[in-house]
């Protein structure tokens, strides 16, 4: 994912959004975690209890019933996490050191060490195809690993800085951030497949998947979250979101997608009609917020976020404070209940 502090730039100049609303989802929790340095990808466990969170030279273990640290996996430049529930392992990318860490779900401790390409980045498990996939942002490919032999089977080129992720029955699809496209790559053959163009979409990097429907949810850095038909490639919308947009999901049981914003928003899009989009709202959240994970059981999301000053002498993006790194937890306002 494109680096936190770096992107908080655009968030510095705040967009006018399409709507503006505070009752769609309200803030229930807020979790001051504390440390240094920025922060990447958020990943929930399948049973809800349990969030994983790339926060500097760390993988940081959240529960989600009290918002307390209960474990961390070291890592050198963390960014994504996948987690296999029936290998009982987890996989973290590691984009200094261009590596993969294999740890033990039960105890979070290190198991072993899996070479990956130039800045491994986003990290996905694909449980169709039953593979950890790996986009190595720097060496342009994709790389399939296979959590039964943590060994590495396919590696496919595509030609351009990988983002996030998405997969179905028979596919991977991956956004290509400074081609401004969807590569698809066939999970059967591991082999690069259809190519699409996101029109109107500059950057993109979070990625969702309506699976039922077939329809992918891609955010670009313009401000902008496109729809996109698994089986055409066609653009089926195009909606504005805030500013500073990086991350992307989609809620089946509410049937809504999100894009978190860096200006502090969050966008909330659901279906109008068949095939037809529309932003529902803008829910407020807080500058910098702008990575995500959706719990499609509690239908919460938790954001993550920390106070950012000016740039440090000889840097050129915005420092992080000490100690203010925060999870942010947001609830539909018909499941909330009081703090």
């Amino acid at each position: 994912m494109r680096k936190t502090t770096a992107l908080f730039v655009l968030a510095l100049t705040l967009s006018a959004v399409a709507q503006s609303s505070k009752t769609l989802y309200v803030q229930t929790a807020k979790w001051t975690i504390g440390g240094e340095g920025g922060w990447d990808y958020l990943t929930l466990s399948p049973n809800g209890n349990q969030l994983f969170v790339a926060h500097s030279s760390k993988i940081e273990v959240i529960d989600t019933t009290n918002g307390k640290v209960v474990g961390e996996i070291p890592a050198e430049g963390a960014h994504g996490i996948a987690l296999v529930p029936d290998k009982r392992l987890g996989f973290s990318t590691n984009g200094r050191s261009g590596t993969v860490t294999v740890f033990d779900l039960a105890t979070l401790k290190p198991q072993a060490t899996i070479q990956a390409g130039e800045n491994p980045d986003a990290i996905i498990y694909d449980p169709h195809s039953k593979y950890v996939i790996v986009m190595n942002g720097r060496s342009k490919e994709l790389m399939a690993i296979d959590p039964s032999l943590l060994k590495v089977v396919a590696t496919i080129p595509l030609g351009g800085k990988l983002e996030f992720a998405a997969a179905d029955p028979g596919h991977v699809y991956v956004n290509v951030e400074d081609m401004g496209e969807i590569a698809e790559v066939d999970t059967k053959t591991w082999k690069a497949e259809r190519r699409w163009k996101l029109e109107g979409c500059n950057e993109p990097s979070g990625l969702a998947l309506d699976t039922k429907l077939g329809y992918l949810f891609s955010v670009c850095g313009n401000q902008r979250m496109v729809v996109v038909d698994t089986r055409t490639g066609k653009l089926v919308a195009t909606l504005p979101t805030g500013g500073g947009t990086d991350a992307a999901a989609f809620d089946p049981g509410m049937k809504l997608a999100f894009a978190s914003n860096g200006e502090g928003t969050l966008t909330v899009v659901r279906e109008a009609a068949a095939g037809k989009y529309e932003v529902a709202g803008n829910v407020e959240t807080a500058r910098g917020a702008r990575t995500m994970a959706l719990d499609p059981k509690s239908h919460k999301i938790y954001l993550a976020t920390a106070e950012l000053g000016p740039p440090a002498a000889g840097q050129r993006w915005p420092s992080v404070k000490p100690g203010t790194f925060t999870i942010l937890v947001y609830t539909p306002t018909q499941f909330a209940t009081s703090n």
